[in-house]
């Protein structure tokens, strides 16, 4: 199993017993507001969780479970995944709205750029936001990655980012 430790983050992948603490986060509007369709119900968490496990398993990328190294509390997830019907490959990121504010998207968010980029030599990443997700957006803009356009994707409109490997910094 790949896990990757940050300052303040270990990365793991996902276990069952992630269920109810990821189910807390896709129930909270808060937290879901930007997210494809919003609040989920615990059978499609479980869903998700299965999903997320699979991805692994048959493309060595997924999401990962964003672990509180000071708490050992599992805090969100990040990580590579198809973009909606696409070959494309998307960095993703979530996290309970608690740790909101402290870099940790952006930190979690870079280790999953350095895996793509370093260890599956990917060629291109991609992210999308709903264009009201500042955060969000300030998150790929820390990473380096650039706007490129308007885009309808998980049924949304949303703004459409890229990072290509030759323009990856590994330490900014």
């Amino acid at each position: 199993m790949v896990e990757i430790e940050t300052e303040r983050l270990k990365l793991r992948q996902f276990i069952l017993n992630d269920l109810d603490e990821l189910y807390n986060m896709y129930h909270n509007p808060q937290i879901m507001k930007y997210v494809g369709k919003g609040i989920l119900t615990r059978a499609e968490t479980d869903a998700k969780i299965f999903s997320m496990i699979k991805s692994w398993k048959k493309n060595n990328f997924g999401m990962w479970a964003v672990v509180y190294k000071r708490d050992n509390k599992m805090i969100g997830r990040c990580g590579l995944c198809f973009l909606d019907n696409t070959p494309e490959i998307e960095l993703g990121y979530l996290l309970n709205s608690a740790y909101w504010y402290r870099g940790l998207a952006t930190e979690a968010a870079k280790a999953s750029l350095r895996y793509g980029f370093e260890e599956l030599k990917l060629e291109k990443i991609v992210a999308v936001a709903q264009p009201e997700n500042i955060a969000s957006r300030r998150v790929m803009e820390k990473l380096g990655m650039k706007y490129e356009k308007q885009g309808n994707y998980y049924q949304t409109n949303v703004v459409y980012y890229t990072i290509l490997s030759k323009e990856y910094q590994p330490n900014s």
